[in-house]
């Protein structure tokens, strides 16, 4: 057999990446607690992308004649509102929907930053070790000994939309309010989480850099870029993945728990943090309107934390 007929079935044998996807689906679906995680997330992830053609109300049209309605409210006028109204008389359903759009995108996009940042820090401070790894390790132990709210406070307080810094974006640049709140918290989530996650994937490296294989790559002359971005990364994915869903659903909390005390998105985005405090004011009677959101957020970060369970189900098994 010629050595091109060897590297052609040696390519063929190599699992695709579409393969490996099956091949984790069908690990995945002998978890229940994974299966059930995975239809609760993904039932979220298709609410915000079909809010635009869901048959709903605009989350901000208001009516004045349904303040605080219980679920399944029926109006003189012929209005419905299935999951009831708030105190400005707005459909719960919709700005659920609509609300589901901003958690997921912003959530998503402060926990992609923050561990893009923290996974560069983390396989610098292990492979290069040594003046890099101080550095590194001091700086995000400092981060790491702020409390994380006092932290986020902090940095919202003075650099978000409502501060001097906030509205020097907004006019200068003409940002709208929640684009320039979105990118705070997302600095505020990555100084937060970075360097906890700089720390697990240091600790991965520590112990991926002693193998045969970047032994080899080394001795093939690769440069420490691609050893750390080729070999080390891809190898520590596995507890990264299952790490990125429990620290999803953290940000997802943070950015409920921001709009709650109001300095997360701004009004009259239909912020779920937002919608709790709200409908809090008003005590029993907007129990139903304070119900709901936090409903949504609690099957969200639950749905997170059982796929991070039977993903890690699926790494002791693989």
């Amino acid at each position: 057999m010629s050595d091109e007929t060897a590297n052609g079935n040696a390519q063929t044998d190599r699992p695709t990446g579409f393969k490996r996807f099956a091949r984790a689906v069908g690990l995945l679906r002998e978890s229940r607690i994974g299966m059930i995680g995975a239809f609760l997330v993904c039932f979220w992830i298709l609410v915000a992308l079909l809010a635009p053609i869901l048959p709903v109300k605009d989350p901000l049209s208001q009516d004045a004649a349904a303040l605080l309605k219980p679920w399944l409210t029926s109006m003189p006028d012929g209005a419905f509102y299935w999951l009831g109204t708030d105190d400005r008389g707005r459909d719960i359903l919709s700005r659920l929907v609509w609300g589901s759009r901003l958690v997921l995108f912003w959530s998503a996009a402060a926990t992609i930053v923050a561990y893009a940042v923290g996974m560069m820090l983390g396989v610098i401070a292990g492979y290069r070790g040594g003046w890099w790894d101080e550095i590194i390790s001091f700086f995000g132990n400092v981060l790491l000994s702020f409390p994380l709210m006092v932290l986020y406070l902090v940095i919202l307080t003075n650099f978000g939309p409502s501060s001097n810094f906030g509205r020097l974006l907004s006019d200068r640049l003409g940002l709208d309010p929640i684009v320039v709140s979105g990118v705070i918290i997302i600095v505020a989530v990555t100084f937060g989480t970075a360097p906890a996650v700089a720390r697990i994937v240091r600790g991965l490296v520590l112990d991926l850099k002693t193998r045969d294989y970047i032994a080899a790559a080394e001795v093939r002359g690769e440069t420490p870029l691609y050893i750390m971005l080729v070999e080390l990364l891809p190898n520590a994915r596995g507890p990264l993945i299952v790490d990125g869903c429990l620290r999803l659903g953290y940000v997802i909390i943070t950015i409920a728990l921001l709009g709650y005390l109001a300095l997360g998105l701004p009004p009259p985005d239909p912020d779920w943090g937002k919608m709790i405090s709200d409908a809090q004011k008003f005590g029993s009677f907007g129990m139903n309107a304070m119900l709901w959101p936090a409903f949504a957020i609690s099957s969200l970060v639950l749905g997170l934390n059982l796929l991070a369970d039977g993903l890690r189900e699926i790494s002791l098994r693989d």
